[in-house]
């Protein structure tokens, strides 16, 4: 068993990497399994990409097809396709993480680090104040699937981001500086129209010394009044973390002494970035709330969390008010329509806290209240302009919230928790993580 360079304060490893000895990124490299959950026509592209190859297609289950019946089956075939690889020789390995550079469709770069993280150092749990924490809210039903996939699986490949607090850059920043003296490991187009990344090693004493520095800078400034110290956040794949977590707690009862210290399963694979990237957008995921008297939802929502509301002549003022930046609290949007006439106002708040931490518990409160059937009263809307249009329709409720403040994002999970289920997206479907890098897992 090889003993990885550990930071074990900080729950960080260097770990072993694997990489095609040929790298063909348009075939090999796919996008997250949790993206196109309802569009089987784009994995069927991905195949097409992939043909005959070597895929990391091939070593995933992406979840358009887990209702399909055949699960069993399908990770049978992944596990077998892992060792297959393993033994045909296909891969290079070497301890280092690797810096990577993304380019999406939309013009924007993204920085990023894949390390191997501890999972002793993770907790999903809502009052967690472990060193790496969920962003949002967990569904503890959907880790035992996920389990049956990654339980002696001889290889794991990541979609997990996590967002580290870093208003320096000093991490990944710090490691890029280093990484591009040298020549990229990788670097290509990615498929189906979804940009271009490259990767660079990050490896030996100076990268080490370079990693411990700002892992001890981020932690020193992530150490709240109690001594409670907040690493990193899951921005992406919390419910893959959460299974890691849970495949290795499982583990571990078989093991002892040295195993369990050094045992693969006990870290997970993850890309780190920073939350101030510019390449990183944080939009906010708004609410639309059918079958219910707008005028009663409004005047709940406003005795709950306070503030004062405005009214406005047009759309574009409404939304210009809500997205203003520099505004001191949260401000809440209302588009509405009833018996032809369309409202147009907002709840202006002093909360400092995302906005949508304070206004989720109070939607749930009254759609209680109600007895609605949340299922179709409340709809999660991506986008200001399906949401405006949404609110001109009659007796439907368009609730438009502010963007995601990335200065009190991390203080608010602090605070408060996970966030409600649907707070955020980190940019759009193609933009998510691309899985290149593999590792050694049971």
């Amino acid at each position: 068993m090889l003993l990885m360079k550990t930071f074990a304060k900080y729950g960080v490893q260097i770990p072993e990497i694997l990489l095609p000895k040929t790298i063909d990124l348009k075939s090999w490299s796919v996008i997250a399994c949790d993206q196109y959950t309802q569009d089987k026509a784009y994995w069927n592209t991905a195949a097409e990409c992939a043909g005959s190859q070597p895929s990391t297609l091939n070593l995933i289950f992406p979840e358009v097809y887990l209702n399909d019946g055949n699960g069993d089956e399908r990770i049978k075939k992944i596990k077998e396709t892992m060792n297959f690889y393993l033994d045909s020789g296909i891969f290079t390995s070497q301890e280092e993480c690797v810096y990577i550079e993304r380019k999406t469709e939309y013009g924007r770069t993204r920085k990023g680090l894949v390390v191997a993280v501890d999972l002793e150092k993770y907790e999903w749990k809502p009052d967690s104040k472990a060193l790496i924490r969920a962003t949002e809210a967990t569904v503890p039903e959907r880790i035992p699937p996920r389990m049956k996939i990654r339980t002696g699986a001889s290889l794991e490949l990541p979609h997990i981001m996590l967002l580290a607090n870093d208003p320096k850059d000093e991490l990944v920043g710090g490691a890029g500086a280093l990484a591009k003296k040298s020549s990229p490991i990788y670097d290509g187009d990615l498929m189906i129209h979804s940009g271009h990344i490259t990767g660079w090693r990050v490896a030996g004493s100076e990268a080490e010394q370079v990693l411990e520095s700002a892992l001890a800078s981020l932690a020193k400034n992530g150490t709240d009044k109690d001594g409670n110290t907040f690493l990193f956040a899951v921005g992406d794949g919390n419910h893959s973390l959460a299974t890691a977590k849970a495949v290795w707690d499982e583990h571990k009862k078989s093991l002892s002494g040295a195993e369990l210290e050094n045992s693969p399963v006990r870290y997970a694979l993850v890309e780190i970035v920073n939350i101030y990237d510019e390449g990183l957008t944080f939009e906010p995921i708004h609410r639309v709330i059918f079958n219910q008297d707008a005028g009663k939802l409004i005047l709940f929502i406003e005795e709950k969390l306070g503030g004062e509301i405005k009214t406005f002549d047009s759309e574009k003022e409404l939304e210009d008010f809500v997205a203003d930046k520099n505004a001191a609290g949260a401000r809440y949007g209302f588009i509405t329509k009833s018996g032809g006439a369309e409202k147009l106002c907002v709840l202006q708040t002093s909360i400092t806290d995302l906005a949508i931490a304070a206004l989720q518990p109070v939607l749930d409160e009254y759609l209680d209240a109600t007895l609605s059937d949340k299922k179709n009263d409340i709809d999660y809307i991506h986008g200001t302009e399906d949401v405006v249009k949404l609110g001109k329709q009659e007796n439907v409720v368009s609730i438009l919230l502010p963007p995601i403040a990335k200065d009190s994002f991390f203080a608010t999970i602090n605070g408060r928790g996970p966030l409600p289920r649907k707070s955020f997206s980190m940019g759009e479907a193609s933009e998510k993580r691309f899985y290149v890098e593999a590792r050694k897992l049971f």
